[in-house]
């Protein structure tokens, strides 16, 4: 049965291919080819990718990753069609569908909402719901620098507290976009904001995301 992250990862590679490897991302500073990279050595040297995380880490990540993105790029693009290799926890299809379901919906983002021709994506209600429960566990920590108190809500109502404080600013729309803006993509994302206009002008420039 397929999985949204398997989804996800296809489409992404599919989006990859078309853009080229010299394209823009919305990962400042980060090509097409350099989002390819990223995304291989995240899944596939976790000495490596733990730089993510860990800042004393980072230069040794920026290294690898370097490495990787010099490598063919169609060769990139297999690596994230195939998958992790059996050994890695990613395989495992209930690690891969919680780590890489938003992972892959951001970063297939990262490179269409980089064309100047893009297109809104509908997303199905099944999907929406499954990033919208993912962005109601982790909204506190993509929030956690927000400058101000920050809600993200849907359209039905439901919301989520990102962060606690005032005044506070409340982020309306649909699950994908509030997880883009979450994510720190603030100026990508199609999302509403009601608020005290300074304190919105602060978190869109904040520095939202893990």
């Amino acid at each position: 049965m397929s999985t949204h992250a398997k989804r996800e990862r296809l489409l992404l590679a599919d989006l990859l291919e078309s853009a080229g490897p010299e394209a823009p991302t919305l990962c400042e500073g980060w090509t097409t080819r350099e989002l390819a990279a990223h995304v291989v050595v995240r899944e596939r040297r976790a000495d490596a990718s733990a730089g993510i995380l860990v800042k004393p880490l980072a230069a040794r990540l920026e290294r690898v990753q370097a490495e990787f993105a010099a490598k063919p790029y169609e060769e990139l693009l297999q690596l994230i069609r195939t998958g992790p290799p059996r050994m890695s926890p990613f395989a495992l299809k209930q690690i891969d569908e919680a780590s890489n379901t938003v992972e892959f919906y951001v970063h297939a983002e990262d490179v269409r909402r980089a064309q100047p021709d893009w297109s809104p994506r509908a997303l199905d209600p099944v999907f929406a719901d499954a990033l919208w429960t993912r962005l109601e566990r982790a909204a506190r920590v993509l929030g956690r620098k927000a400058p101000v108190g920050l809600v993200l809500r849907r359209p039905d109502g439901q919301t989520a507290v990102a962060h606690r404080g005032t005044p506070v600013v409340t982020v309306t729309g649909e699950p994908g976009e509030l997880t883009l803006f979450a994510f720190g993509r603030q100026e990508a994302a199609q999302v509403e904001l009601d608020g005290d206009k300074d304190a919105v002008a602060r978190v869109l420039e904040a520095d939202l995301g893990v």
